[in-house]
């Protein structure tokens, strides 16, 4: 980035002219960019569970990325999910970090034998995943499907009865209106993003 332009000050929603000055050297329009998207990378570092200094590490690489690839970015549009990608995975970075943490015997000084393999990691950190995409395409969805998809999927199960009439819909409609929400879940963005 070149010397700081104080002087800039862009509409705050245009996205695209706000990129273009970034990349061009405006530290204003750099500092708007953040302020904008600080929210998003909080959210989503805080649904990975991480601490504070974890989520305060995940930040600080986000936005070093994006100072060495703001300029590559083909669509300024896309910079939301851009940032969102590189969020996600940096928090998987730090979540798979600790958990490779090897446990030593302190009177020995030798490794314990845990139970758990690399595999088990693995997939431990993409179920988290999932349930937090899954958690944040409900709550893109409106109340009424966000409410049915989880009556449906309740513990104790609820029977399609118990469901009718906590709705107030016919139990017939429920399985056809449930599909529908769920396609509208796969379609929301944290999902479209997990599936990319």
């Amino acid at each position: 980035m070149t010397a700081p332009d104080t002087t800039y000050s862009p509409p705050s929603s245009d996205l695209t002219e706000l990129v273009v000055a970034a990349v061009d050297g405006s530290q204003t329009a750099w500092n708007m960019l953040v302020e904008r998207f600080s929210p998003l990378v909080t959210a989503l570092t805080h649904r990975f569970g991480l601490t504070h200094n974890d989520a305060d590490d995940v930040a600080q690489t986000v936005w070093l990325r994006l100072v060495e690839h703001l300029a590559r970015l083909r669509e300024p549009r896309a910079l939301p999910g851009w940032i969102a990608t590189t969020t996600r995975n940096e928090s998987l970075r730090v979540l798979s970090a600790q958990n490779r943490v090897d446990l030593v015997d302190p009177q020995t000084d030798a490794r314990l034998d845990t139970t758990t393999s690399d595999d088990d990691v693995a997939m431990n950190l993409l179920l988290a995943e999932r349930r937090q995409a899954v958690n944040a395409g409900l709550e893109v969805l409106r109340a009424p499907q966000r409410e049915l998809l989880l009556l449906t999927v309740a513990d104790p199960q609820m029977s399609y009865r118990q469901i009718s009439q906590r709705l107030s819909m016919p139990t017939g409609s429920i399985g056809p209106i449930r599909a529908r929400c769920l396609k509208t879940l796969k379609n929301t963005p944290p999902l479209r993003a997990l599936a990319s």
